[in-house]
């Protein structure tokens, strides 16, 4: 499928760039939200390699385990990052101790489950157990909620239009992980192209409205 290949490669360079670019802006300013959102575009990356890999025909339980492991914490990542710009202290803490634990708990999912051959022609395509849906969306859901509000409430605080893009990239890249289900695989892969363009627009929204 050429045409998954060259967007694989293109989300790869996108989120590698955007990943490096949050890190350096952590080391430069010291705000913890870089770090968080650069650690999530680099597990975004990370999640991208492994689907390069299994494009190939490189999957074993450990690789796919920690894809789904991937797809889901990212989001989560993102969502930490974002809620520190809300400045209150128990709100952050409350969702830090949430994160902390829905993360265990897909990684006690992921771990008892048996998730099989799920790829069909390279690409992640079939059903999860039941347990793993469910601990996946404990994680991703309300990470996708805390995301969207606290863009929302830039938006509004800043009135800047191109805030909207952070709104749209978190929903798109928040289900993509879940887009094997569909009656076309590829539509994956597109999905995260257009949710990563559309991060790496949100997230550069983000620094200016932080220093306006």
């Amino acid at each position: 499928m050429p045409a998954v290949e060259i967007s694989t490669l293109v989300i790869f360079l996108l989120s590698s760039v955007l990943a490096f670019y949050l890190t350096k802006s952590y080391f430069q300013r010291k705000k913890v939200s870089y770090i968080l959102w650069a650690s999530g575009m680099w597990g975004f990356t990370l999640g991208v390699i492994l689907e390069a890999l299994f494009a190939f025909g490189v999957y074993d339980g450990f690789l796919i385990n920690l894809y789904l492991f991937v797809v889901a914490i990212l989001v989560e990542l993102l969502a930490s990052g974002s809620i520190n710009l809300t400045g209150n202290r128990n709100a952050i803490l409350a969702y830090y101790i949430y994160s902390l634990i829905s993360a265990i708990a897909l990684i006690v999912s992921l771990t008892y489950a048996n998730i099989g051959y799920i790829l069909t022609a390279g690409v992640v395509y079939g059903p999860l157990p039941l347990s793993v849906i469910i601990a996946s969306s404990l994680v991703t859901f309300p990470a996708a909620a805390v995301l969207i509000i606290v863009a929302g409430a830039s938006y509004y605080n800043k009135h800047s239009a191109k805030m909207v893009s952070i709104i749209a990239g978190t929903v798109v890249v928040s289900i993509a992980g879940t887009l094997y289900i569909a009656q076309f695989p590829a539509f994956l892969y597109y999905a995260e192209f257009v949710g990563i363009v559309l991060l790496w627009l949100g997230f550069f929204d983000f620094k200016r409205a932080l220093h306006n």
